[in-house]
């Protein structure tokens, strides 16, 4: 059983994070370049605290940066799809990666750049089963049903609502989950049946034409829904494969997804700790205890 740990990082200005197109009053570049600054302050020790854990359970680690690899990628993605903004790209390229991966590997484990495993954390694949799903998280309880006001363009809400509107485009039903990507652990088979990219031309064309305002005037959805908050977002077309290719899923829990965000607690029973709120030092203080 051949298996993989991998993260990216990919350094982009603040002012690409959300692009010219949210109008929410928190996606702002002063918010993104929180995130810039606290990446390079713990670039050394977000990569040292994989390569630990990797060597510590016997798994290979690679790392992904911004080399001929990755300028590659985003050259071909930029002329395909023009519309989709620097920050989108690399959350379309650690998924291509899953997909290189999954060819030479049977079991795969993607950890964005800002989780960290903590020091007590068993083995990622020998806790799980990697040939009953893919391992994600979901957030459908932080949906915001009976939207008034526009929300962040990353926010669950807008996951949920966009992944809505494709599945009904597509004659699907339109019931699915907000799935955040900030880790996932996959076998191969599972990977492919995914089929992230394909058919993906198909799909931007579809989003970009439920963002425009002849679907607003539909009136299916409110104008501040489907001008303010949908957008090209990799989680969205996720779960929306996830539906459409059945692809069966299962559930972390926070002990291996704790999304640490505004409660700046880490508890004990966390082994992935995903420091959304970029407060490292923190995390850095429980894995050190």
């Amino acid at each position: 059983m051949k298996r993989i740990i991998y993260s990216i990082y990919v350094d982009i200005p603040a002012a690409e994070h959300y692009g010219t197109t949210s109008k929410s009053k928190h996606d702002t570049t002063e918010k993104a370049e929180i995130t810039v600054d606290a990446f390079k302050e713990h670039y050394d020790r977000l990569i040292k605290c994989k390569t630990v854990y990797a060597d510590r359970i016997g798994v290979s680690f690679k790392m992904y940066e911004y080399d001929n690899q990755y300028k590659e990628f985003e050259t071909k993605f930029k002329e395909n799809y023009p519309e989709v903004t620097g920050y989108e790209i690399i959350n379309f390229y650690k998924l291509h990666l899953l997909n290189e991966l999954s060819q030479t590997y049977d079991e795969v484990l993607y950890l964005d750049f800002d989780v960290i495993p903590m020091n007590h954390s068993p083995n990622f694949f020998e806790e799980w089963d990697l040939s009953k799903g893919i391992c994600v998280v979901e957030q459908n309880d932080k949906i915001v049903h009976h939207v008034e006001a526009s929300q962040s363009i990353r926010s669950p809400t807008a996951k949920y609502y966009n992944c809505q509107a494709m599945l009904l485009d597509g004659g699907y039903h339109p019931n699915n989950d907000v799935i955040n990507t900030g880790i996932i652990g996959a076998s191969a088979e599972h990977i492919k049946q995914l089929d992230y990219f394909g058919g993906l031309e198909h799909i931007i064309e579809m989003m970009t034409a439920l963002r425009s305002d002849d679907y607003a005037a539909t009136g299916l959805y409110p104008q501040n829904i489907i001008i303010d908050m949908f957008r090209y977002d990799n989680e969205t077309i996720f779960s929306y494969k996830i539906k459409v290719n059945e692809v069966p899923v299962q559930w972390f829990a926070p002990d291996w997804h704790y999304l640490f965000d505004f409660q700046r607690f880490v508890p004990d029973y966390a082994f992935f700790v995903h420091a959304i709120c970029k407060d490292f030092d923190c995390v850095w203080r429980k894995y050190d205890a």
